[in-house]
């Protein structure tokens, strides 16, 4: 099995790297086709044009722009994103606090979406030439049509306003600090024994991870119960009624895990466009994410930020996709040529 699943990853890490360096020249060409100095930006606004031309020259803006990407991406190569132009701080440093946040938030969201989109695949499935079908139906293509932020939104209105239930601003309670470690704050919690900030981490985390959660699980429960019905037409179906074997049986030990092959591959392209969903969703809840630090980079024309968080963007990606791959070929035989 090892010996398929190396050429497998050896393969996604030379596209990756292709990959990469697509996205960073389209980048950095995008960013630089705006309208916007960096050089003006860095400097007080008492600044003279000398002192922007010299600042120019200083960060090589005056060099052809094939030469400036080189230069640009051999710092990157270092792990050199440059400093802040607004935080004035290094942009290493800003992404590296908040994309455990972000990752932390992208993963609970994902969990509750395949436990939702599983089970209420498994509803549809049972319904299915019933009466009740067409009601599931209707409901799986309500909660569809449905975006993320409009979750966000009414859990605020319900669960954060009305009720006072649910904290939904920030990650944490004021009183709080966070600790010390990964970045992940639950881990982080439980790792320091404080279970207090653990319980006020995970309730700032409920109405988020849910407005996502819910937002993505239509899509893989229609995809589940259209696998499972794909399933029941094959012959070792019918051959394990003969054998006299139960619904359930058949359903869990033989149904359930063909069909979940073709989900599992959708929950990996979910879980990359889930991830740069979390963005909007960030912003609405105030929560201090990679999303957060990106409108915020946009918002002041903060190119080194905005080229940064682009590319963690697609590295976390491109990790998704290929863990996903890995799996997939872990769990479907046929597709372990020697």
């Amino acid at each position: 099995m090892i010996a398929t699943i190396l050429p497998l990853i050896g393969r996604r890490l030379v596209m990756s790297v292709l990959i990469l360096l697509i996205v960073s020249l389209l980048l950095f060409l995008v960013l630089h086709v705006l309208p916007v100095d960096p050089a003006a930006m860095s400097l007080p606004p008492t600044a003279t044009i000398a002192d922007i031309e010299a600042m120019r020259r200083e960060m090589g803006l005056d060099l052809p722009l094939p030469q400036q990407y080189l230069i640009w991406l051999s710092h990157v190569i270092h792990a050199d994103f440059g400093n802040s132009i607004h935080f004035r701080r290094s942009v290493l440093s800003l992404v590296g606090e908040t994309l455990p946040a972000t990752i932390e938030l992208a993963v609970l969201s994902m969990i509750i979406a395949a436990a939702l989109g599983i089970v209420g695949g498994l509803v549809m499935f049972h319904v299915r030439g019933s009466r009740k079908e067409p009601i599931a139906d209707l409901g799986s293509i309500m909660l569809l049509s449905i975006p993320e932020f409009l979750w966000a939104l009414f859990f605020i209105l319900i669960f954060g306003v009305a009720l006072q239930a649910l904290p939904f601003t920030g990650r944490l309670d004021p009183q709080f600090r966070l600790p010390q470690g990964t970045g992940f704050l639950l881990f982080d919690a439980l790792a320091a024994g404080r279970l207090d900030i653990f319980w006020s981490a995970f309730k700032h985390m409920i109405l988020p991870c849910f407005s996502l959660g819910i937002a993505f699980s239509p899509a893989i429960m229609r995809v589940l119960r259209s696998s499972l019905i794909d399933v029941y037409q094959e012959d070792y179906i019918h051959l394990a009624r003969l054998r006299g074997l139960s619904e359930r049986r058949i359903l869990i030990r033989h149904a359930l895990k063909n069909a979940i092959l073709p989900t599992l591959s959708l929950m990996g392209v979910q879980f990359g466009i889930l991830f740069g969903g979390t963005l909007l969703v960030e912003v609405i809840f105030s929560y201090p994410g990679l999303g957060n630090l990106m409108v915020d980079a946009v918002r002041n024309a903060d190119l080194p930020i905005i080229q940064a968080v682009g590319l963690a963007y697609c590295v976390v990606v491109l990790i998704i996709n290929t863990v996903v791959d890995s799996l997939y070929l872990v769990l479907n035989p046929k597709l372990r040529v020697r």
